[in-house]
């Protein structure tokens, strides 16, 4: 039997208050340092390892922002409250955050970071504020917890949870990569148009421009090429061979000759938008089980999140709320609170579609699915977005507007190229953040038990 100890929770941790260097010294801004802030970790993440933001030396020592170490903890305190990860580096963060290390031979950072998780709530539950929730110093002093005195035992308990948590973040790894191969390939042909390029050159230096655009398209050079297999040489040119070789300028500045401006009117068969449908309006309630009804709040970096405030509907409300269903190939996109955040649908996935939230089907006579999902993450299309939103608060986009939204549309044949080259990759990614909805579904079921002293699989002081 392991021995407990109880404590305040202010007790065993170090608080430290966080801060932002001024906005109009430029000296302070664009360094080397990242600098945290909420937008950085509010993805349900166990490891937060990339900012939006970085400060300098200078904006480090001229402000109030302090530089946490690699493990220990950040929490959100004001707005959106409770926010948690653990620090990959280490990293400064602004004052709605504190950042909180474990005392030392009291409790180790890695155990803090699962005993956090079962107390955010009670944390939340005693925030306060006039305007925003917030988390003081002192409401850590209002949350008692009792901890393993032995440190081998709470390393025991982390590294049983923390293997759970390393293949989630593995899974969160390599759908980065695949993600990343996806966004080259676009930008690649669609942004920079690479392989058009490729053969202007070749035509003005009297080269083969199917060669030329063989090599952008592959990365290869010519003698790389000439050892190809057969097979693969001649999949490879009839590639190339689907690109214009000449530029014409458009509204969106040079682009190959032969694509046209559409947009999104025309490029989607059906726009999905249940603005303002609630269940009440529609004579019933929220379920404990059934269908996930997805809103805004739940979409974020392609990925589904803040699964602990889902909310479901029976399949008798699902029937009345959703005349068209969701298919493969449908993108999600927020239309406000944030909007332009973006889930794809690998397979077919039953979710009922709640506020604030679009469900786009690509109109594939024209364009692939895959297609129009990366141009909407594209610089064009953002700012095309954010030119047409309205709001001053909330910002967000009507759907009138979003059809007005200009997609550049190549020809179906490259398109489909395009669509049979990527999907794979999104499949995958997809079947991995489902395993690591699973093995997060299991970890949350131990974690209370492991930390309570109630599930003992052998965590004795050894």
């Amino acid at each position: 039997m392991n021995d407990f100890a109880t404590y305040q929770l202010n007790e065993i941790i170090e608080i430290i208050g966080g801060g932002t260097p001024k906005r109009d010294n430029p000296s302070f801004w664009g360094g080397d340092i990242p600098w945290l802030s909420v937008v950085d970790f509010n993805n349900d993440k166990r490891y937060v390892a990339s900012t939006v933001e970085r400060i300098t030396q200078q904006g480090l020592v001229g402000s109030s922002t302090k530089l946490l170490n690699t493990g220990d903890i950040i929490i959100s305190a004001r707005g959106t409250v409770g926010c948690l990860a653990q620090l990959s580096m280490p990293m400064a963060f602004n004052q709605s955050c504190y950042g909180l290390r474990g005392k030392n031979n009291v409790i180790i950072n890695d155990y803090l970071y699962y005993l956090l998780k079962i107390k955010v709530r009670e944390l939340k539950q005693k925030t306060h504020g006039a305007v925003f929730d917030t988390i003081t110093k002192e409401t850590f002093s209002h949350i008692n917890v009792n901890i393993p005195i032995s440190i081998n035992v709470q390393k025991k308990i982390a590294k049983v949870l923390s293997t759970l948590d390393d293949k989630i973040h593995l899974n969160d790894q390599l759908n980065q990569t695949l993600e990343s191969i996806a966004q080259a390939i676009f930008k690649s042909w669609f942004i920079d148009f690479d392989p058009v390029r490729a053969k202007i050159t070749a035509k003005q230096t009297g080269q083969d421009p199917e060669f030329a655009a063989m090599c952008a398209i592959s990365g290869k050079s010519e003698a790389e090429l000439e050892q190809m297999a057969k097979e693969d040489f001649a999949e490879l040119q009839a590639t190339a061979a689907l690109f214009p070789d000449e530029l014409v300028e458009s509204e969106l500045g040079e682009v190959p000759r032969g694509w046209e401006i559409l947009d999104i009117d025309k490029t989607t068969s059906l726009i999905i938008d249940h603005r303002g449908k609630t269940p009440k309006k529609l004579g019933a309630d929220w379920s404990d089980s059934g269908v996930i009804a997805l809103s805004a709040k739940h979409i974020k970096d392609g990925c589904i999140v803040n699964r602990e405030q889902l909310r479901f509907v029976d399949t008798e409300l699902y029937n009345k709320w959703m005349k068209e269903e969701l298919k493969e190939g449908d993108i999600l996109l927020t239309s406000e609170g944030p909007m332009g955040e973006m889930y794809y649908l690998a397979f077919d996935e039953k979710y009922c579609l709640s506020q604030r939230l679009y469900a786009l089907r690509a109109n594939t006579d024209l364009i692939s699915s895959t297609f129009l999902y990366f141009w909407l993450l594209s610089p064009f299309a953002k700012s095309d977005m954010n030119g047409r939103a309205t709001g001053t608060t909330v910002v967000g986009i009507r759907q009138s507007e979003l059809r007005k939204v200009k997609v550049l549309t190549p020809s179906k044949s490259i398109c489909d190229l395009f669509h049979r080259k990527i999907m794979p990759n999104l499949k995958q990614i997809a079947l991995n953040n489902n395993e690591s909805v699973n093995l997060a579904q299991i970890r949350d079921i131990l974690l209370p038990k492991l930390l309570t002293g109630d599930f003992d699989i052998g965590l004795s002081d050894e």
